[in-house]
């Protein structure tokens, strides 16, 4: 700042000198300042010449000011470039590492053109770079269940995969996933699960088959047991009561086997019809009634309330698999005397069918288990009752079919509540 003063009143003092010798200080005055003016419109010439090439040019060597915005403007662009560098390593690294990666990444705007994607976009979607940044993945990719499963990634069937089969290999089975990021991204990843499908079908295909082969044997023991038993009067004491034993076994692996095969079949029913009407009044009737029989002498309480008006759309055999083995299971855990609520009833997002029991209740650490297969809280009584460890898993799985939720909240010593709640677009 200072030397521009002075040089600025040097040159005006000395113009000022030579305009008052020629007999007219005021023209030298301002010819003092059109100097100034055109040194400084000079100076601000270099300074956007060195603005404009870059590094292209070393910075002018101007006194004053000048100067001090030059040094300052260079300090700025150096660490700008340093910046740069730094970041251009940040997303090499970034994109060396998505490359690595065994799933396919693409990233992708609010309105679903591709920004960027990984080489495995390539090999399990089709989408390359650079030929596909800046098109509509909508464009590029035209499996229906993969479009509506974007269209509703604000909703809440998003935080859900899809597993569909690769659109550029048919061979390739890929669990998709899409999520939005910084409120106008999306991030979609799709995964390679080929082994894991193939692994389920073997281990769906072994069940069905062995539980098949097993039926038929079963039935015929069963059947000679039943015979034996019939004629137990001939028999030595000892042989009526393993007798007995082994017709208790053979029942208990025939319930298995039904389940088993009622699971494989629900398993591999992709074409069940459900869009029909089901009156699940009607059908809770039913199961009420078969309730009070396996209850038999146990002395169960049971009560029945149900809106007859409230149908919804679905399988009429799965509904029955799911709500009578909610049903029956609580029977069967239900202490003698004990109280079995069932309801069927409008809820604020669909329609709910609830199995209220005053049994012994399950710990809090079990619940989220108990719906897997063979699971059970107690291994030993549950065998004593008969149990298969598979009716929580049917009803599960038949909720999950129906696009509905299978709600369980117990309290030890107080009883367990059972909830299947079916959504509002089922609902006739």
């Amino acid at each position: 700042m200072r030397p521009d003063l002075f040089r600025l009143g040097f040159v005006v003092i000395l113009c000022g000198f030579a305009g008052l010798l020629a007999g007219n200080i005021l023209a030298g005055l301002a010819t003092g300042l059109v100097v100034c003016l055109v040194w400084q419109h000079r100076m601000l010439k270099y300074i956007g010449k060195f603005l404009r090439n870059g590094n292209d040019q070393n910075p002018p060597d101007a006194p004053g000011i000048v100067n001090e915005i030059i040094r300052e403007i260079d300090s700025l662009r150096a660490h700008h470039k340093r910046r740069e560098e730094k970041l251009a390593g940040f997303l090499s690294r970034f994109e060396e590492a998505t490359d690595a990666m065994p799933d396919a990444v693409i990233v992708m705007d609010a309105y679903g053109h591709v920004e960027w994607a990984n080489e495995k976009a390539s090999d399990y979607l089709g989408i390359r770079l650079p030929r596909d940044r800046g098109q509509r993945f909508s464009h590029i990719i035209r499996q229906p269940e993969l479009l509506d499963y974007l269209a509703d990634v604000d909703k809440d069937s998003a935080s859900k995969s899809l597993v569909i089969s690769s659109p550029a290999d048919t061979e390739i089975s890929l669990e998709i996933r899409i999520t939005r990021y910084a409120e106008s991204s999306l991030l979609l990843v799709a995964g390679n699960v080929t082994d894991i499908q193939r692994a389920n079908r073997m281990r769906k295909d072994f069940i069905a088959n062995a539980s098949h082969e097993l039926r038929t044997p079963i039935t015929v023991i069963s059947g000679y047991l039943e015979a034996l038993e019939n004629e137990a009067n001939d028999l030595l004491p000892e042989w009526r009561q393993r007798i007995k034993q082994m017709r208790s076994q053979t029942r208990r692996m025939q319930n298995l086997i039904e389940d088993l095969l009622k699971l494989s079949r629900l398993e591999s029913s992709h074409s069940a019809n459900l869009d029909t009407e089901v009156d699940v009044a009607e059908l809770l009737s039913v199961i009420h009634s078969e309730a009070q029989t396996l209850s038999g002498k146990q002395g169960h309480i049971f009560s029945l309330e149900t809106q007859p008006d409230l149908l919804v759309r679905g399988d009429y055999d799965s509904l029955y698999s799911a709500f009578s083995n909610i049903v029956f299971n609580a029977v069967q855990y239900t202490p003698s005397g004990g109280v079995i609520r069932i309801k069927w009833y409008r809820a604020a997002t669909g329609a709910c069918m609830e199995v209220s029991d005053s049994g012994e209740g399950i710990p809090a650490e079990h619940i989220h288990r108990v719906t897997e297969r063979f699971y059970r809280v107690d291994k030993g009584r549950s065998r004593e009752k008969g149990g298969t460890g598979l009716g929580l898993a049917i009803a599960k799985h038949v909720m999950a079919q129906h696009e509905a939720e299978l709600d369980i909240t117990s309290e030890p010593g107080r009883g367990t509540a059972v909830k299947c709640l079916i959504p509002e677009h089922r609902v006739v």
